[in-house]
Order: C-alpha cells, then structure tokens, then sequence
C-alpha cells in the first residue's frame, strides 16, 4: 500500500491539487489487499486519482467507499476507474446519496466488470430515478460474477421491484440479495386487495344511484337497502380482512424481528470468522515477510556470486598479463634464437670460406707438387747428361721415386678429399641443425601462440559462463594443464634431442679435431677456434637447458596453483549447490505452508457462505411459510 500512496500523492501533485492528509493516513495504516476509506470525505481531486489509480491496481481486493458523502461526478469518476480493474472482489457504497447519475454509472460499472463478487448499496436514492434504477435492473442481468447485492433502503418503487425481479429471472449467479421486499410485498398485496374492493363497491354504489335514477323511490328503497346491507357486510369483512391483515403483519414483524436476530448472530458470527481471516491475512503476510527475506538473501547471495565472479575475472586477467608476458619473454627468447641462428649462418659461411681456402691451398700444392715433378725430371735429364753408365740404376731410382711420388701424391689427395668430405658433412650437420633449431623456434613460437590463443579463449569463456559451467571451466583447465604436460614432455624431449646432438657434436669436434692434428700443423689455430666455438655453443646450450629446467619448474608451479585453484572451486561449487538445495527446500516448505493456509481460508470461506445460504433459505422458506399461513385463512 506505500507504492498506492505515493502515487497517489504523485498523481494529485499532477493535477495541480493537494493530497488529503487524512486519506494519506488512511493509506499509510491499511492492511495488505484492503483499502477502508469509511467516513472519510472524498473531494472531486482525490476521486479523480483514486479513480486513475484502481484501472491499474493488481493487488487490491476489498474497497470501503461507505458514508462518504461522495458527488454524483466523484462517484462517476471512481467507477469508471474500476470498469477496467479485474482483481477487486468487495465493493462498499453504503450511505452516499446515490442518484440518477450513480444508478446509470453502477449499471455500466456491472457491464464491463467481471470481477466483483459483492456489492453493497444500502441508504442510497437508486430506486427514486425509475429510469436510471431500470438501466441498473438490465445491467444486472449480464452478469453472472455478482455474488451478494445489497440494496436495504433504497426506495426502491413497485416498478422498480419489477425490473428487479425480472433480472433477478435470468440472472444465474446471484446467491443473496438482502433487502426488506417481502415485507413491501405483503403490503402491496393488501393494498391492490383493499384498492380493489374499493373500486368494486364505488362501482356497484354507481350503479346503484344509477337505477335510482331510472326508477321510483318505493321500489327503488328495498334494491338499495339490499345493496346497503351487503356492502355493510362487506365492510365487516374489511375489517376484519385488516385485523387478519394486522395480525399477518404482527407475525410478519415478529418474523423481520427474528430474521434480525439471526443476521445479528450471522453478524457476529461473521465478524468473528472476519477477525480469524484477518489472523490467517496476517500469518499470510508474515509468509509472504519470509518469502521476501528469503529472496533478499537470495539477491545477497547472488551479488555475493557475482562479486565471487568479478574477482575470478580479475584472476582471470591477471593471468592473462601473465600470460603475456611470458608471451613477451618467449618473443624475447625467439629473437634470441635467431641471434644465434644468424651467428650460426655466420659461422657456416666462415667454415664455407675455410673450405675454399683449403681447396685453393689445395690447388697449390698441387701445383708445387708438379712444379717439383718437372725439376726433378729436368734433374734426371742432367743426370742423364753427366752420367750414362748409372742410367739404369738411376732410372730405377726415379721410377721408385716416382711411384713413391705419386704414391704420396694419390694418398695427399685422398686425405685433402677425406678431408673435403669431412667438411662437407660437418657443413651439412651444421646446416640440419640450423633447420632444427629454427623449426623448433618456430614449434615453440607457434606454441606460445597457440597458448596464447587457448588462454584468450578460456578467458572468453569465463568472463560468458556463470556459476553452473565451473564445471566445464574445470574441465578446460584440465585439458589446458594437459597441453601444458604435453609441451613440458615435448621441450624435455627437445631438450635430450639437443643434449644428444651437443654430444654427437662434441665427438664429431674431437674426432675432427685429432683428424685435423694428424693431417696439418696449419690447421691446428682453426681447430682451435672452432674447439672454442664449439665450447661456447654448449655454454649456450646448457644456458637454454637451464632457462627451460627454470620454465618446467615454473609450470609445476603452475599446475600447484591450477590444482590449488580446481579444489577451490570444487569447494565452492559444492557449498553453492548445497546453499541452494537448501533455499529452495526452505521455499517449497513455506510455498507448501502459504497453500494450505490459502486453502483453509478458502474452505472457512466456502463454509460460511454455505451457512449464510443455508439460513437465507430456511428464513425465505420461513417467511414463505408464514405467507402462506396468512394467506390461508384470509381464503
């Protein structure tokens, strides 16, 4: 009802008037569903709001408008706000002065309102105006949702109890209607009876004056005394047709005088069953007080969630950052990699110009080696020149010379294209592992972006589901801490691959390392540099094993905190399930409770209406019943 006052007040500050301090009291004091303006008077403003309000009111059933001394054009107003209300079921008019006007209004009013159930309109002038109480009359016939009409002193005519009884014929759903009629039927009887015997004697007293007139005084004295004495006898029977009539009367009054004892007690009766409503109306609201506290725990309870979700998401976001930068450092660690991979080319290119300059050291040496050939056969043809008689043993020297020349010569050349493919090959195995190495910086970028990609998306899946999908969010962490064990498993494998190839490489170094003492003594400062080359590549590699050993230690403290965090939540969800099992049984026993309050108001409802029907017909059967009696002897 506070939500009704203020807009009434609102409605009327509208319009330019000032609200009524009594009315607003009035409001401010009411029960829930009730509104009892009794006595109070209601100017044309207030009706006007009043009216404007009750066309939308959804909670209000019981309006008292009794002794108000309401206008013809307030009353309009207000029934016109309540042709269009479907939820008012008690309508109190009682003592208003209702007219012409309030007749035809109340007529349109049981038209186009299907919801009120009683309707009082005791000590009104409705039956004055024929007309407008007729429109009232036909009104009342379309409508089968009236169930108690009271219209107790409402000078209602004899035509108007026509028009009333003629409605009263076709409508079907009207079970009390409480006036005084049978009494103003019985008078009405007496009265067309008297009025009818009079007419009958006026008649026959004409006729006679008229035969009087025709013929003589003689003849006409013994017809006239005969007619005298038959109308003397017949007011005898008059009077005492109206001490019966009086003695009915009495009996009648004595019945009314019953009647008004048994409504009395049916009064009392009422009021006590009105005040055991009123208890079970105020256990209602204090269900209905539960109900709301209920809901406002509900409402806390939620925003208590939705703080609970609000700071998931800023976890969620401080991940995210995090993930990021570990984002940033993978970036970081890929140029890193590609430093060295371009320091690598470098190298590849250095061995590259190694090579050439072995090939053409090569090519001199074997220039000089036949350079040698022609001095030494120039020296033989000298030999040959001083000496003819050691020709042969000469000649057997340089053949022996020459296949141990050329024997060496073959075996140089052997060892320089050993040596060739050796370089080759440890060019060919720098190159593969250049590959790999940028394949794998690619397969961990990729997977950081993949991560990155996978970290978003469950982000995005976070900040989109609610409390009922933790589930699912577990179930993604799940997968997600998988992926990470799989990578894990995947960069310790690279990890041994990387540590097998170092060795390979170291053996490979050392084996060519003594392969290239053993050829030249030249070659021992390059063996030297790539010995230290190699050296520092295994600092760097055991630099990158120890920053990855450093990663998979930070991931085991992720899955820590993702563990942590998965019997957190469990831990959450569980408690959340079971504070809302909780609620929710807490509401179905309270619904449950509030039904069978509902309906017991119901069934002590249904029983006193039964009763009231059940001693309206025993008074009408009474009433009729002394009618009767009445009428039987008068026969």
């Amino acid at each position: 009802m506070e939500e009704f006052r203020r807009s009434y007040s609102r409605l009327c500050k509208e319009s330019g008037a000032e609200p009524q301090e009594t009315v607003l009291q009035q409001l401010h004091e009411l029960p829930w569903g009730r509104m009892d303006l009794a006595t109070q008077s209601l100017t044309l403003d207030t009706c006007r709001a009043l009216g404007d309000l009750l066309q939308k009111e959804t909670l209000l059933t019981e309006l008292i408008l009794s002794d108000c001394m309401l206008s013809e054009e307030g009353v309009t107003l207000l029934l016109q706000g309540l042709c269009t209300n479907t939820v008012l079921r008690f309508l109190d008019l009682k003592g208003n002065n209702l007219q012409a006007t309030g007749a035809k209004t109340l007529g349109k009013l049981l038209r186009q309102n299907k919801s009120i159930q009683s309707l009082t309109l005791e000590w009104n002038n409705l039956g004055t105006w024929e007309d407008a109480f007729a429109t009232f009359c036909r009104a009342l016939v379309g409508n089968d949702a009236l169930r108690q009409l009271d219209l107790r002193n409402n000078q209602i005519s004899h035509q108007g109890t026509e028009e009333l009884a003629l409605a009263l014929k076709s409508n079907t759903g009207l079970q009390q209607l409480e006036q005084a009629m049978v009494y103003n039927q019985d008078r009405e009887a007496t009265f067309r009876e008297n009025q009818a015997r009079i007419h009958m004697l006026s008649k026959e007293v004409q006729h006679l004056w008229e035969e009087k007139s025709k013929q003589g005084s003689g003849h006409l004295c013994s017809k006239f005394l005969d007619p005298m004495e038959t109308t003397d006898k017949q007011q005898e029977e008059m009077v005492q047709s109206s001490r019966t009539s009086t003695a009915c009367v009495g009996q009648l009054q004595e019945a009314l005088n019953e009647r008004h004892s048994i409504i009395n007690t049916l009064k009392a009766k009422l009021q006590m069953t009105e005040a055991a409503l009123a208890l079970s109306e105020q256990k209602a609201l204090d269900l209905r007080e539960l109900l709301t506290t209920t809901d406002q725990e509900h409402r806390s309870l939620a925003q208590k969630q939705a703080k609970d979700h609000r700071l998931e998401q800023q976890e969620a976001a401080e991940r995210e950052s995090k993930l990021l930068k570990d984002l940033i450092a993978a970036n970081e660690k890929n140029l890193l990699l590609r430093n060295q991979v371009d320091e690598l080319e470098q190298k590849v290119k250095s061995q590259q110009e190694q090579l050439f300059l072995t090939r053409e050291e090569l090519t001199n040496t074997s220039a000089e080696l036949k350079m040698r050939v022609v001095q030494a056969e120039e020296r033989l043809e000298l030999e040959k020149r001083k000496s003819r008689q050691s020709l042969e043993y000469l000649e057997q020297l340089r053949s022996k010379e020459v296949e141990h020349m050329t024997r060496h010569l073959e075996e140089n050349e052997r060892a320089m294209v050993e040596r060739i493919q050796r370089l080759e090959a440890v060019r060919l195995a720098l190159e593969e592992e250049l590959s790999r190495v940028k394949t794998v910086a690619l397969s961990e970028r990729s997977q950081a972006e993949e991560e990155l990609i996978k970290a978003k998306s469950q982000v995005r899946l976070e900040e989109q589901q609610h409390l009922a999908h933790l589930e699912e969010k577990l179930r993604l962490l799940a997968l997600a801490r998988d992926e990470a064990q799989s990578t894990c498993l995947q960069q310790r494998q690279m990890v041994a691959e990387a540590q097998t190839q170092a060795s390979q490489l170291g053996l490979q170094v050392e084996g060519l390392k003594q392969r290239l003492e053993k050829l030249q003594q030249e070659l021992s400062n390059k063996d030297q540099e790539k010995v230290a080359e190699v050296t520092r590549v295994r600092v760097e590699l055991q630099e990158q094993k120890g920053h990855l050993q450093a990663e998979l230690t930070a991931q085991e403290a992720l899955k820590e905190k993702m563990a942590a965090l998965e019997r957190q939540l469990k831990m959450m969800a569980n408690d959340h399930r079971e504070a809302l099992l909780d609620r929710e049984s807490e509401n179905a026993s309270l619904q449950e409770k509030l039904r069978l309050k509902e309906a017991e108001v119901a069934r002590i409802r249904d029983e006193e209406a039964q009763r009231a029907r059940f001693l309206q017909n025993a008074i009408l059967a009474y009433v009729q019943g002394s009618s009767l009696r009445a009428q039987n002897p008068q026969k």
